[in-house]
């Protein structure tokens, strides 16, 4: 077991990242619901989900 120090060092090794972008893809009742949320706003679309 790591001991406070040493996974602090581990955790500061690993460069910085952030998250870009999220979002979500849904099919029900027929439709795809998108939704796509970023820094700058959230945008989605309701479509007829394509036949399969």
């Amino acid at each position: 077991m790591t001991n406070q120090t040493e996974t602090a060092r581990l955790v500061r090794a690993v460069p910085g990242r952030r998250l870009v972008a999220a979002g979500i893809i849904r099919r029900h009742d027929g439709r795809t619901l998108t939704v796509r949320v970023t820094r700058a706003g959230v945008t989605g679309t309701i479509r007829k989900a394509a036949t399969r």
